[in-house]
């Protein structure tokens, strides 16, 4: 719910005349000083010390990218749309588990990798101009993008808490975003400032339960708990922007709301049969 209200605010904020650029800036700095601050005031600033600086700058360039993609697909689609493209990340996940990770992926689980992409091909509708093409290309890029950073942050959760993940993430990425500012950046109304400052917020929230689901949660089974957003994304697009999904929206999403489903289900199944040391071995 936090996650999907803040990529309201951000459709929000860029329809109202803020640099997309900007707004990602603005996510990112009220995450690092409000941590700073906590902690300062607790005296436990120690709790950010890393031994795994590099990992954590891996993870903020591929965040930053992810973010570009993320955030893009919904200010290029209705919010609907664009939530049921980032429905792809376990899809994407089965396909990069098995390039990346050497993972042996069974039938099954490329059956639901192949009904997900058909579900995609209704939705985007190749040919016709009911959604932007580019708008697709953003949208199914956010979900390749999420199943990518998951992998990471599961494996940084191993050895990091989720306040770290966060703050490294937003303090490496906020000073790079920087550099753009004095090309875009605007002189802002109190509203448009109330907008910028609450995404921030609502971004840290956000990116602190979802870190904290996957240091102690499977990635399958967390991700699939994301389904819930096109709930949120249908109710706000329709109140707010007075829109609907599409009707191949609403044929297209059970395809990959059930691919995303069964793969999950797979998972648990697998994670099941294997003894714990196995387990571990292979997260």
């Amino acid at each position: 719910m936090v996650l999907s209200t803040l990529v309201m605010v951000v459709k929000y904020t860029a329809a109202s005349g803020v640099a997309f650029p900007e707004i990602l800036f603005w996510r990112q700095v009220p995450s690092a000083l409000l941590i700073l601050a906590w902690l300062g005031l607790r005296g436990q600033i120690g709790r950010l010390k890393s031994q795994r600086l590099p990992s954590h700058a891996r993870r903020a360039l591929l965040g930053m990218t992810g973010m570009f993609f993320t955030f893009g697909a919904p200010v290029l689609l209705p919010l609907a749309v664009a939530t049921t493209l980032g429905f792809t990340t376990p899809i994407f996940a089965v396909i990069l588990s098995a390039l990346l990770l050497k993972e042996r992926v069974g039938p099954v689980r490329w059956l639901a990798v192949a009904l997900g992409f058909a579900g995609v091909v209704i939705i985007a509708q190749p040919g016709h101009t009911v959604i932007p093409a580019f708008g697709a290309f953003v949208g199914l890029g956010a979900g390749f993008m999420v199943a990518l950073i998951s992998i990471q942050v599961r494996d940084l959760g191993r050895t990091e808490e989720s306040l770290s993940i966060v703050f490294w993430f937003a303090a490496i990425s906020a000073p790079i975003l920087t550099l753009g500012l004095p090309f875009y950046a605007s002189a802002h109304s109190a509203w448009q400032w109330f907008l910028l400052i609450g995404g921030g917020v609502l971004g840290l929230i956000g990116q602190l339960l979802l870190t904290a689901s996957l240091r102690y949660g499977q990635v399958a089974s967390v991700i699939v708990m994301d389904y819930s957003a096109l709930i949120w994304a249908t109710l706000y697009g329709w109140a707010i922007w007075d829109e609907l999904p599409p009707t191949a929206t609403w044929l297209g999403a059970p395809a990959i709301i059930a691919a995303g489903a069964v793969i999950a289900w797979r998972e648990h199944l697998h994670h099941r049969r294997l003894p714990p040391a196995a387990v571990n071995s292979a997260e």
